[in-house]
């Protein structure tokens, strides 16, 4: 008996650490490297920032610039940021924001390797102020889990629309 009770033991462990190497696979980001740190795409692994860029015509622009500190992996982006709202201190704006750009585009995010997107608004309107965003960042695959924050201060309209992530910082 002890013998049978032995073997269900080891049977039971097995699928208990089998499941759980599964689950980790499942949740981490899509990765261009090696995946032995945190993937820099997690939103609590990088920080954000919104500047002002030059205007256009017929509209204003921001810059939204993301870094990842040393000691995070880098990762794949892909497209505009989605689910973007826009808040002024915690009271949100009520402005939804489109994306226009290519949406295939893949770029390299990580350590030494910041990445940016723009914001574009209508200049018709004066806009409503705001010192927050909150986005999903894309991978080539789909989006990643969890929202991403950038503080600075804007102005945003009806009629908002997000770029596509690119290479490089502001």
């Amino acid at each position: 008996m002890m013998r049978t009770n032995s073997g269900i033991a080891v049977a039971l462990a097995a699928t208990v650490l089998a499941g759980a190497a599964g689950a980790g696979a499942a949740q981490a980001s899509p990765t261009a490297g090696s995946g032995a740190a945190p993937s820099a795409c997690r939103p609590a692994n990088h920080t954000a920032k919104i500047t002002e860029a030059a205007a256009s015509s017929g509209h204003r622009h921001y810059r939204v610039t993301l870094t990842a500190p040393r000691g995070y992996e880098p990762c794949t982006l892909a497209g505009s940021p989605t689910d973007v709202r826009f808040s002024n201190h915690g009271s949100d704006s009520g402005v939804t924001a489109g994306r226009y750009g290519s949406q295939e585009t893949v770029v390299t995010f990580g350590p030494g390797r910041p990445v940016h997107f723009d914001i574009q608004v209508p200049s018709g309107d004066l806009g409503t102020p705001a010192n927050e965003a909150s986005f999903a960042l894309q991978a080539p695959g789909g989006q990643i889990p969890g929202t991403s924050f950038a503080e600075g201060a804007l102005k945003v309209a009806k009629g908002t629309v997000i770029g596509p992530v690119q290479s490089g910082a502001s």
